[in-house]
């Protein structure tokens, strides 16, 4: 059973019987086993196409429900099955609300371009709404388009901080993973470039470059804090969109799951500002793992 420290105690996986789903289903097994939490999973028949839409037999999807909760089963933690019809991403928040769920694992199809404007994302709309931490697992694909199956492990955490609240929430968070799952960490800094009218002065420059020194004195800080509680990390500085940089790194350094904040934006907000987390959710090559809040019930980084 999840210790009453435990970051984790109960767990929503939310499915749709994909071959993407299933790869998402390996975190979740994973996750519940290390934290020993109970697994409520939940499948959404929705009456209109998108992500989740698809079989809708009842007695198909009955025993496709009932084969994920055995495979999910362990002796000592209970899985519990369920179906719903509605909206995908209303139905699965209003679960993890229910069910008090402290993490929602799932599987996200990774579309871009026009099939992404048109379809959208319910792993993205889940992220907007939901009351607790979101897991995504995208779909490795092959050279030649395939799935691949990519060994399910966290030993390298990349945790992007921007020093708001979302991202130092993040911070905290990603830090008692990398103790539960005994992995480093990387706290990734990206400093947005800076543009300056014909009038800037030399006082501007050197005020950016002291602002610039500070944010790295502050993650110099947290590294230290970190290291204290045994947990190996490192400060990286990246300059660039923050989405693009993140991505890169991520791609270039092998990271096993990200975790990060988001702002949560909502509406016309979202539609003109867009959210970093969307965006590297929909194209990491790793799991994400997002949230407006994270739980508070450990220690704070220094600063």
């Amino acid at each position: 059973m999840a210790a009453e420290h435990d970051i984790i105690k109960r767990l929503l996986f939310a499915t749709d019987f994909s071959s993407c789903a299933r790869h998402a289903e390996e975190y979740a097994a994973q996750v519940s086993s290390t934290y020993g939490a109970p697994v409520d999973v939940i499948h959404v028949s929705e009456l209109y196409s998108g992500i989740y839409a698809g079989i809708q037999d009842h007695r198909e999807t009955d025993g496709m429900l009932a084969d994920t909760v055995r495979r999910l089963q362990r002796s000592t933690v209970p899985v519990t099955g369920h179906q719903s019809n509605g909206i995908a991403s209303v139905q699965i928040c209003a679960a993890a609300v229910e069910w008090r769920a402290d993490v929602i694992v799932m599987g996200t199809h990774g579309r871009t371009g026009l099939e992404h404007i048109l379809l959208g994302s319910t792993a993205e709309r889940v992220l907007t709404m939901a009351p607790c931490p979101v897991l995504t697992v995208r779909e490795a694909d092959g050279s030649e388009g395939k799935p691949v199956h990519i060994p399910i492990r966290f030993k390298h955490i990349t945790i992007p901080i921007d020093f708001s609240e979302c991202s130092v929430g993040a911070l905290e968070y990603g830090v008692q993973m990398a103790k539960d799952f005994d992995a480093s960490l990387t706290l990734l800094h990206v400093l947005e470039p800076v543009f300056y009218s014909d009038d800037f002065t030399l006082s501007q420059a050197t005020e950016q470059g002291r602002l610039d020194e500070r944010l790295d004195t502050q993650l110099r800080t947290y590294v230290s804090t970190i290291e204290s509680a045994g947990v190996l990390a490192r400060r990286v500085i990246r300059g660039g969109v923050p989405a693009g940089s993140i991505l890169e790194f991520v791609r270039a350094s092998g990271c096993d799951l990200i975790v990060m904040g988001t702002h949560g934006r909502r509406g016309i907000s979202r539609m003109l500002q867009g959210s970093v987390a969307e965006t590297v959710l929909r194209l990491a090559p790793c799991p994400v793992l997002a949230g407006k809040t994270f739980p508070r019930s450990f220690a704070r980084p220094a600063g």
